[in-house]
């Protein structure tokens, strides 16, 4: 026996509840395959998984050679795979997202908390990938005007609204730009590969290939910050499972997953190593302008890169956090878009990432990280190990059912998870998830015995 959806779907209905946030019916799914799969390679294909790759130059100098960088990626990227593959499940079958799935662990009042932790890194995201795109922006302007252009600031606040404008159209209007600008992005990044390899072979070489690099703790440090650049994404797989077509296996999508962000994420990251290495610059829209010396190839790869921003905001960045605003304040889904939007503005993403150093990116992934492996650990524990994979639909979307509250089994594990990821920070997603994991299943079992979340579990008497 499977999730209770089908007979509870007219109860659901029934309720009032933005539309955006009820499940997913088959004829309302129309996301294929090979959408989906370039939807992930789109995601990949950003200067945000490149710029990470850059911090692993520090002062011109690798701190992992070429094997040690390829064999964390591999790492992380299996990890995300078969956690995006376990987690989507519910929202597969279902057609639920992501802010009600949390209501099964955290319950109604709790999953307020939850799913903020999940809103707030996407805004932030949102606005890194958009300052990026801000920068390449500029560079285009600057060319075209002769010089006499220069502020990044304004260009931000021109691409912030454009993607706020598109962001209105949802989920679907964009899988088809998604696959044009994936194929372009990547056809760009081998182009500039090309030159890089031909322009700058020795010193890439001498810097990372020849750089003896550690397979001690800073090596699992970066394991861990490539696996927490998508913590927050398949933390919300439901949102983007729930739009593909049915009928597809887990081993499938799990392959289209993996396969994807191999293509995308690995060729991105190895980019961004090569062009910090080159240049000895971390921010690769600077890196990009001393490599390609030419205008006119400087606007097009520029071109690219602001396409790149807006087609990974559009999966990753906006729709999460728009359905926890709507879910919150109750407002509408385009006016929780608008929302989003600004708020991105406000995030202060150009402190992320200086032009001597991407340090700050990396620590703001490891830190939200110690988050987010609890909170995926505690999803999973319920879903598969609590309840055997079987869940009420409609009790999730009622205000007065089993739900309501919150569970604080739920929340105190996720405290316990992310104080021990506070621990050792450079390991914080993966001790978050295997403590946070733990603690809820020991206090599902031996506290809070009365509580109406026990019921329909392993431990309902």
């Amino acid at each position: 026996m499977t999730d209770n959806n089908n007979a509870s779907l007219s109860q659901v209905e029934t309720l009032k509840i933005d539309k955006s946030l009820m499940p997913r019916t088959e004829k309302q799914r129309n996301v294929s395959p090979i959408a989906y799969a370039f939807m992930w390679i789109g995601d990949g294909v950003n200067l945000g998984n490149m710029t990470l790759g850059a911090s692993l130059v520090v002062a011109g100098l690798a701190t992992m050679n070429v094997l040690q960088t390829f064999f964390a990626a591999i790492i992380a990227i299996l990890i995300i795979s078969v956690v995006f593959t376990l987690n989507d499940r519910l929202g597969y079958r279902t057609g639920i997202p992501y802010v009600v799935q949390l209501r099964m662990s955290f319950g109604i009042k709790g999953s307020i908390i939850s799913s903020l932790l999940r809103g707030i890194p996407g805004i932030v995201w949102y606005g890194f990938q958009s300052w990026i795109g801000a920068t390449a922006l500029n560079e285009i302007i600057k060319v075209l005007s002769s010089d006499t252009f220069d502020n990044i600031f304004i260009c931000f606040l021109i691409l912030q609204f454009v993607q706020i404008v598109l962001s209105l159209y949802g989920f679907h209007a964009v899988k088809w730009v998604e696959i044009l600008i994936s194929i372009v992005i990547l056809l760009a990044l081998i182009y500039v590969f090309v030159l890089l390899v031909m322009n700058h072979r020795d010193v890439i070489v001498e810097k990372w290939f020849h750089t003896e690099g550690t397979w001690g703790l800073p090596f699992f440090s970066f394991v861990m910050m490539f696996l927490g650049n998508y913590a927050a994404i398949f933390l919300s797989a439901a949102d983007y499972s729930r739009e593909l077509k049915p009928g597809i296996s887990n081993r499938k999508r799990g392959l289209l997953y993996f396969i994807p962000i191999v293509i995308a994420y690995g060729f991105v990251l190895t980019i961004g190593v090569m062009l910090a290495s080159a240049t000895g610059n971390s921010n690769p829209v600077k890196a990009f302008a001393i490599v390609v010396d030419n205008p006119y190839i400087t606007v097009a790869v520029s071109a690219f890169i602001v396409l790149g921003a807006i087609a990974v905001n559009m999966v990753a960045n906006i729709i999460p956090p728009a359905y926890v605003i709507t879910l919150l304040t109750k407002v509408k889904y385009k006016v929780a878009v608008i929302i989003t939007g600004l708020l991105a503005i406000a995030s202060f993403p150009w402190v992320l990432v200086q032009d001597s150093s991407a340090k700050g990116l990396g620590l703001f992934i490891l830190i939200y990280s110690a988050f987010l492996g609890p909170i995926v650990a505690i999803l999973l524990v319920e879903y598969y190990i609590l309840r055997k994979q079987r869940v009420n639909i409609a009790e999730l979307y009622d205000e007065k059912g089993p739900f309501v509250g919150f569970n604080k089994a739920a929340v105190i594990a996720m405290l316990i998870g992310a104080g021990a990821a506070f621990c050792e920070v450079s390991l914080s997603w993966v001790i978050g998830f295997f403590v946070g994991g733990i603690s809820y299943i020991i206090l599902m079992k031996y506290s809070f015995k009365s509580s109406p979340f026990r019921k329909g579990t392993i431990f309902d008497k």
